[in-house]
């Protein structure tokens, strides 16, 4: 199989994984599925339309609408207001029903919408080169980590634990079948940020990048300049940034950033059940041929006349399977031209008020809360709309009094992070108005009385 490594399983694969598991035959992987089909099965007997739709709607009633409740919970998902423009624009038919802009004759508006996004990615993040999307924010990172092994044939990969912890697995994931390491980097119990004496200790021949946050998970500002100063040269730094983050902080690429990724569903996409999502990707120019997805350029026609194509597709479906850097194909391309749809519509200066509101509102409850006396401050690192406070009370029973209330209140990060067990990771954004956080401030005060 040397010289077929695209090839996933061979027969003496196949049988060592079955005795691993301890089967002989493939089928008995199936043989309960049979029983599921005795007997009579449970299915309601027909009905009229009228009498489906009914029962549908009251299903449907069932379902929590975020709209009627304050969000002040984030860690990758965020609750962001969408100009009612945005889904007029990018939900017409042809962008809703476009595929894999292959004709170029015919494909013209798809292909410019994904033009204008990469543009804008470019500019948010300071990078040279961006591709037109991923499918979100976790297999973003971990390609970059592939990418990253391409450009300098080297197989470690230091990883901060204050990247979302979803993120690492997937890059595990990832990285596991192409014998690259994964070592985390701890963090700085005082700021929140990484532990620079830990990175440095970690950093060997073997290196191949360094992947932060920028906020971290933990909502702080990790200071990109000062981690890039102390890596090797060829050693690699990535990026996973917060795009709306990016209205009022320095561009990653401006501080030394090698390749910057992150989740666009901040960039007028929905929460939707946590799905679907798009990651974005961009990086130096020099490495353009080791980016994974697909890239869109702009040319002129046999007239001379702008026009739009695919520049680069180098993934196994249009190259040489063994020399393909991805396999990436439908990309949640639609999510990312809601997203430059988004961009156009709010521009330069949107974006920075968007970016400031929540920096303000996220530091005036974090200073409510600590003056309250109920809870005390966790790390000392700058935060963007995220911070870690721990409160004096039991966390979990507080936020189900705020769900009553139609509160969704802050995450306890004890269920990534053990030795912080009953902390809290609160998020504000632009959504959460003065009232709600003084409601919110109140309910605290209240907690001597609800005995938590």
């Amino acid at each position: 199989m040397k010289n077929f490594p695209y090839i996933p399983h061979t027969e003496e694969d196949i049988k060592e994984m079955m005795k691993v598991i301890g089967i002989n035959d493939i089928k008995e992987l199936y043989k309960d599925v049979p029983k599921l089909f005795e007997g009579e099965l449970n299915l309601p007997s027909s009905k009229s339309e009228i009498e489906v739709k009914r029962e549908l709607q009251e299903l449907s009633k069932r379902n929590i609408n975020l709209e009627d409740y304050a969000m002040f919970r984030g860690a990758g998902i965020y609750k962001h207001y969408i100009p009612s423009a945005v889904y007029q624009l990018a939900t017409k038919r042809n962008f809703l029903t476009a595929y894999t802009p292959y004709q170029a004759e015919v494909s013209q508006g798809t292909l410019q919408a994904l033009y204008e996004f990469q543009t804008a990615i470019c500019e948010l993040t300071g990078m040279e080169v961006a591709n037109s999307s991923m499918y979100d924010g976790g297999t973003a990172v971990a390609e970059a980590i592939l990418m990253a092994s391409r450009v300098n044939k080297k197989y470690k990969a230091l990883v901060a634990k204050t990247l979302h912890p979803e993120y690492i697995e997937v890059s595990k994931t990832y990285t596991e079948s192409q014998n690259i390491e994964i070592e985390l980097v701890n963090y700085d119990k005082k700021t929140g940020r990484i532990d620079l004496d830990d990175l440095k200790s970690k950093i060997d021949d073997n290196t191949s990048s360094v992947v932060i946050s920028y906020p971290n998970f933990f909502g702080i500002i990790e200071n990109i300049k000062q981690i890039k100063e102390i890596l090797p040269e060829k050693v690699l730094l990535i990026v996973n940034a917060y795009p709306i983050a990016l209205g009022l902080l320095e561009a990653p690429g401006n501080l030394g950033a090698d390749i910057v990724v992150g989740e666009g569903q901040s960039l007028g996409n929905y929460m939707s059940f946590g799905g679907p999502t798009f990651g974005f990707f961009a990086s130096k120019k020099k490495y353009i041929r080791q980016m994974p997805g697909r890239i869109i350029g702009e040319t002129v026609d046999a007239e001379g006349k702008r026009g739009f194509v695919m520049v680069l597709q180098t993934r196994e479906q249009h190259i040489r399977r063994a020399r393909a850097t991805s396999n990436i194909c439908s990309n949640h391309a639609l999510m990312a031209v809601i997203s430059s749809v988004y961009l156009s519509i709010i521009g330069r200066e949107g974006l920075k008020e968007i970016a400031y509101q929540n920096y303000q509102k996220a530091h005036y409850l974090a200073r409510k809360l600590i003056e309250s006396e109920k809870f005390e401050p966790v790390f000392e690192g700058e935060f963007f709309n995220e911070f870690v406070i721990k409160p004096l009370f039991d966390l979990n029973k507080f936020n189900d009094i705020l769900f009553e209330e139609k509160f969704i209140g802050p995450i306890n990060l004890g269920n990534f992070y053990k030795e912080i067990n009953n902390t809290a990771l609160f998020c504000v954004t632009e959504l959460n108005t003065k009232e709600e956080i003084d409601y919110l401030i109140s309910k605290v005060g209240e907690v001597d009385e609800i005995n938590l």
